[in-house]
C-alpha cells in the first residue's frame, strides 16, 4: 500500500516535469481508491476496512502523498463516485463526508461522478443526471465542485454554473465527438476564445467576435 502511494507521488512528479499545471486523482468508477471507499468491495477487517473512517484512510493517505509532491502553488483535486447505485453501497452521505475530509487535507476541488463498482448498479441516467450529486456536495462542503455526465449542450452547462449547482463543468465524450466544443459554446453564448493564427482563416463571418479582435480571413 505504501508502494502504491509512492508510485502515485512519483507519477505526479513526472507529470509536473512535463508542464502539467494541476492534478486530478481518479477515485471513482471502480478503480482502486473507489474500491477502498465502497463497502461493497472493501471487505477488509483491519484499520483500512469496516467503518467509514477506516475505508477513507487509504484514499486520504494517498491524497496526502500526492499533495506533498505538488508545489503549494499548484492545484490538486479528486474525482469520486457519489453513489454506487446499489443498496448498501457507497452513497451521497458518505461522499459528502469524504469531501469534507479532502478539503481539510488540502484538496482544491472535487469532481462528482457516480457508479462503476458493481454490475448490479441501477443507474437512472438522463441529461445532467449527476448534477444533483455535485450540487449537494457543493452545498454541504463549500469545496469547489465539478459536475460531469451527459452535459452536452452549451446552454445546459451555463445553466448549471449560473444557478450555483457546480463551479466547473467537465466534458469527456462530448469533447471526443467535438474537439471544438468550447469554440462552438463561445459562439452560442456570446463568449470569446483564443486561437492560434493558423485557425483564424476558419472564422465564420456570423461569429466574427469569437476569436476576440481577430478579423483576418473572416468569411
Amino acid at each position: 500500500m505504501r508502494r502504491i502511494q509512492e508510485a502515485f507521488a512519483e507519477t505526479v512528479k513526472r507529470a509536473l516535469r512535463l508542464g502539467v499545471h494541476g492534478i486530478e486523482i481518479h477515485g471513482a468508477h471502480g478503480y482502486l481508491i473507489h474500491q477502498f471507499l465502497s463497502p461493497i468491495s472493501n471487505r477488509r477487517t483491519d484499520q483500512y476496512g469496516g467503518s467509514l473512517e477506516n475505508r477513507m484512510r487509504f484514499p486520504l493517505e494517498l491524497f496526502n502523498a500526492v499533495r506533498a509532491a505538488i508545489p503549494a502553488s499548484l492545484s490538486v483535486g479528486m474525482k469520486v463516485s457519489a453513489t454506487d447505485w446499489v443498496e448498501g453501497g457507497w452513497d451521497l452521505v458518505q461522499t459528502i463526508e469524504f469531501a469534507k475530509q479532502l478539503k481539510q487535507h488540502g484538496a482544491d476541488w472535487i469532481c462528482v461522478s457516480s457508479g462503476g463498482i458493481s454490475p448490479q448498479q441501477k443507474i437512472s441516467s438522463g441529461p445532467g443526471y449527476q448534477v444533483p450529486f455535485a450540487e449537494a456536495v457543493r452545498a454541504a462542503t463549500g469545496l469547489t465542485t465539478m459536475s460531469v455526465g451527459l452535459i452536452t449542450e452549451p446552454r445546459q452547462a451555463e445553466e448549471i454554473l449560473a444557478n450555483g449547482k457546480a463551479d466547473l463543468i467537465a466534458l469527456a465524450r462530448g469533447m471526443l465527438y467535438d474537439p471544438r466544443w468550447p469554440w462552438h459554446a463561445a459562439a452560442e453564448l456570446g463568449g470569446q476564445v483564443d486561437a492560434a493564427p493558423p485557425y483564424w482563416r476558419a472564422l465564420p463571418r456570423q461569429h466574427a467576435s469569437v476569436f476576440r479582435e481577430t478579423r483576418y480571413g473572416a468569411r
